[in-house]
């Protein structure tokens, strides 16, 4: 048990949260040490972001609310442009500060109650609630162009410029979708962004969109209606 407290507290001294309150092995300390681990659980460590576990568990909670309630929700999923070009011509630690810049930008960008996650090497996707239709294309455009304005410092007086590409789609409301689903639909407009040139976001052309097959077959599962003979 005890080298099981060393190496939870290395993982929390590297990660840089403060340190514990209380002395150690007492019950506010044992409180603060799990807390800090369940943290840890959920946070991609090069960002501070949430990480994809705690992205999906988001999607699934965001997809039921919406069934339930009816309000719009917004799903962007955003890629570095050039990622690989940045890796290969500067390194893998300019790279990494690339990644925390963008990081950075998009946390500062979104409301309090929207998540931001960091889903793949220059993955991201944001969740964002109670998101009207007639605001999508304004808020993702926003995001994109916090990116682009602010060069990034790689090393001392040396910069350089970064932009993102953004989809996005609307999760159908009044309708049980799933997370692969509601990802799918928004990753193709990620890819259209990316194809169209990079540097620009692409939602789907209607807030409403089409249910599917699936969808539907999924409303009727769950539907408490029977059929009466």
């Amino acid at each position: 048990m005890r080298l099981h407290f060393d190496v939870a507290l290395q993982l929390i001294e590297q990660s840089g949260h403060a340190p514990l309150p209380g002395e150690p092995g007492n019950d506010r300390w044992l409180q603060a040490l799990i807390d800090a681990l369940v943290d840890l659980s959920s946070r991609d460590p090069l960002t501070g972001l949430a990480n994809r576990r705690s992205f999906e568990l988001a999607l699934s909670r965001e997809i039921d609310r919406v069934a339930r309630s009816g309000e719009p929700a917004l799903l962007l999923t955003l890629d570095i442009d050039h990622f690989k070009r940045v890796n290969d011509t500067h390194g893998h630690a300019a790279g990494d500060q690339v990644i925390r810049a963008v990081a950075r930008a998009l946390a500062e960008t979104v409301r309090p109650m929207d998540l931001v996650a960091r889903t793949g090497g220059e993955e991201f996707a944001i969740v964002l609630p109670n998101c009207p239709a007639a605001f999508g294309p304004q808020v993702a455009e926003r995001i994109r162009k916090r990116v682009a304005r602010q060069p990034v410092e790689i090393a001392p007086g040396e910069q350089v410029n970064v932009t993102v590409s953004v989809g996005g789609a609307f999760a159908p409301q009044w309708v049980r979708t799933t997370a692969r689903l509601w990802m799918d639909r928004t990753d193709l407009q990620l890819y259209r962004a990316k194809s169209e040139g990079r540097n620009r976001c692409c939602l789907e052309p209607t807030a409403v969109p089409l249910v599917s097959a699936e969808e539907k077959g999924l409303l009727f599962a769950s539907s408490t209606f029977q059929d009466f003979t």
